[in-house]
């Protein structure tokens, strides 16, 4: 007998699901725009205290520098806590830092799965998959994601869930 033959198939206990994180690109889009926009509110802050209340108020642009610290460091443990894994029967989303939610989605549960790509989501190469079920409560979604694997997803997310669904 072959190692790896189809005789070893489910003699080994399965070790739990198999988790995808999202792409680093998720991670630079939403620390370029937090940089963007609190470097903003910090000039701004600076230059209208500056020049209408004096140079010691303008010290209170200290608090989007200090904001832009802080969501570097909140939105690196953010990325890290999305991932997603398919099994055979439903999809796995886990997402939290410090509430953890896990959702999951039944193959044949699935009405509608979408890809959606906003603007700056394009310019960073980037698609969201979108899980629609008839629960709205159980509404699932994907960010960040290479356009290819966006498609990949949602092909297969739909092939299982019209072939769930025609057993219902």
């Amino acid at each position: 007998m072959e190692t790896g033959s189809a005789a070893d198939v489910g003699t080994t206990p399965e070790a739990g699901p198999r988790w995808t994180g999202l792409p680093p690109g998720l991670l630079r889009m939403r620390r370029l725009l937090l940089v963007v926009w609190l470097g903003t509110a910090a000039v701004a802050v600076g230059v209208l205290l500056g020049m209408f209340a004096g140079p010691a108020w303008a010290t209170f642009a200290l608090v989007p520098l200090a904001g832009i610290v802080w969501g570097w460091v909140g939105l690196g443990r953010n990325w890290l806590s999305w991932r997603y894994a398919e099994r055979a029967d439903d999809l796995l989303i886990s997402r939290g830092v410090l509430w953890r939610e896990e959702t999951v989605v039944p193959y044949g549960r699935m009405q509608l799965v979408e890809v959606t790509s906003g603007p700056v989501e394009r310019h960073f190469g980037l698609a969201s998959v979108q899980l629609h079920t008839a629960a709205a409560a159980t509404d699932a979604r994907i960010p960040g994601l290479d356009p290819a694997e966006a498609e990949r997803l949602r092909d297969r997310l739909t092939a299982l869930g019209q072939a769930r669904s025609a057993g219902l």
